[in-house]
């Protein structure tokens, strides 16, 4: 076996990413729809992905889970396609297909060989205004659903303390409601529902395409003419207008209680600013204070003061959503050993971060953090999936192009000092929910 010289492996390492970055190339059809192609011709396959601008985010009151509702549904009958087609047809060809739905995105793709991106090219859009539902659908595919619900959020007492913590967070904004939708309100969905979210939010004006791999920028963009191009845009598309979150004032607290917990722990979330166009450096800063304060169980600071020096804990961690349309969340938790109560532990997790806001951060552990997130976007140029994620989970969450090839030299500018000043930022606890997870009911002071 060869080995690649150190020397190589370091230039690799150290290189700017933009030097290694794969060629996209970006267009608009006549009908308002994006086009993005990220060439990968390390192997003759292509993800082709569709991604609205309509979450769950987006959905009317008193109808959550529509959004993935709807998702699950775009996977029957269309003007060309039988119920089920488009997967069996993918599956036949030797690829993949699925779907997901987020706060402010919905996506559907295939993975495939490269000389069949006509293919599945023209199954995907005959679903942008072809939907057929019948009503024998509904009530299958919403038991499906509300099954989906049961295993993943209902039998899961950290899922299920996760949307209270979450609807506890926001006041006003829809991101405090699950994206699979409140249980009560997805038994009541209908196929009006449905069709008028489809009708609202589905068409060419409001999507993005985006496809990575072995895929020629002029050949895309011909088969994207002759099947989107063909599809008029939708009238009823609208330029998103949600209710703002206003100034968070107080902390709030909860305790929830479940016997099928296996470990105590506290959890915190703190209200914070997300990334921007135009402006990421304040993301970026809060993204690097995730990772130096608890973006690994044996090296972050909260690992070594908890763990290891006071070893009252058996985990602790902090970790930071920064993509997102709206205001998103800083999120600290500490899972304090047997004997020790969350009390103890709440209070052991904020003298940990008030020392480090105090005592600054290592310029070596910072080094090393850096050095790390350039590898791995290096090894993530071998992923065709994750390229087409990047880039249309980053346009439909605001962000342009140039912001997405721009935020891996913009983590590695951050600096010691701008991550001290987005702590001493994000942690204002007027802005903070805190929970308490438990096994059973105990004395707890609050």
């Amino acid at each position: 076996m060869r080995f690649a010289p150190l020397a190589l492996i370091t230039s690799l390492i150290v290189a700017p990413v933009s030097a290694l970055a794969t060629e996209v190339t970006s267009f608009e059809l006549d009908n308002g729809m994006e086009v993005v192609v990220v060439e990968n011709r390390r192997a003759p396959v292509v993800v082709h992905m569709v991604w609205y601008k309509v979450g769950a985010a987006d959905e009317p009151k008193g109808r959550s889970g529509i959004a993935h509702f709807l998702e699950h549904l775009l996977f029957k009958a269309t003007d060309e396609l039988e119920a089920g087609e488009l997967s069996e047809t993918v599956n036949r060809n030797g690829g993949s297909d699925n779907a997901f739905t987020a706060q402010d995105y919905t996506g559907y793709f295939q993975r495939i060989a490269s000389d069949r991106l006509e293919l599945v090219m023209s199954m995907e859009a005959s679903r942008m205004d072809g939907l057929r539902l019948v009503p024998e659908d509904i009530g299958t595919e919403r038991d499906v659903v509300i099954e989906e619900r049961n295993q993943r959020v209902e039998n899961t007492p950290n899922a299920l303390f996760g949307e209270q913590m979450r609807a506890a967070q926001y006041l006003n904004h829809p991101y405090g409601t699950p994206v699979i939708g409140w249980k009560h309100e997805a038994h009541s969905l209908t196929m009006e529902d449905a069709l008028d979210f489809y009708a609202q939010h589905y068409g060419p004006n409001n999507a993005i395409l985006v496809v990575a791999g072995d895929a020629d920028p002029d050949e895309v963009k011909r088969l994207a003419e002759k099947h989107y191009g063909v599809i008029p845009p939708n009238p009823s598309v609208v330029e998103r207008d949600r209710v703002k979150e206003p100034p968070q004032l107080s902390e709030r607290r909860l305790v929830f209680v479940d016997p099928r917990v296996g470990n105590n722990f506290v959890n915190r979330t703190y209200l914070a600013p997300e990334r921007d166009p135009g402006a990421q450096e304040e993301a970026a800063a809060l993204t690097l204070l995730a990772e130096v304060l608890g973006g690994s169980s044996t090296t972050s600071v909260l690992a070594q003061k908890l763990q290891f020096e006071a070893q009252n804990s058996i985990y602790a961690s902090a970790w930071y959503s920064g993509q997102s349309l709206d205001d998103t969340t800083f999120n600290v938790v500490n899972v304090p050993v047997p004997g020790v109560s969350l009390e103890e532990a709440e209070a052991a997790l904020d003298q940990a971060i008030a020392e480090f806001i105090e005592e600054g951060v290592d310029p070596e552990k910072l080094d090393r953090i850096k050095r790390q997130i350039r590898a791995s976007e290096i090894y993530a140029l071998d992923n065709v999936r994750g390229l087409a994620n990047r880039y249309g989970s980053g346009l439909t969450s605001g962000l342009t192009i140039e912001d997405i090839e721009a935020w891996p030299d913009i983590l590695q500018a951050v600096t010691g000092e701008d991550i001290i000043a987005a702590a001493k930022m994000v942690f204002d606890r007027r802005k903070a929910v805190t929970g308490y997870m438990m096994q059973s009911e105990e004395e707890v002071t609050q």
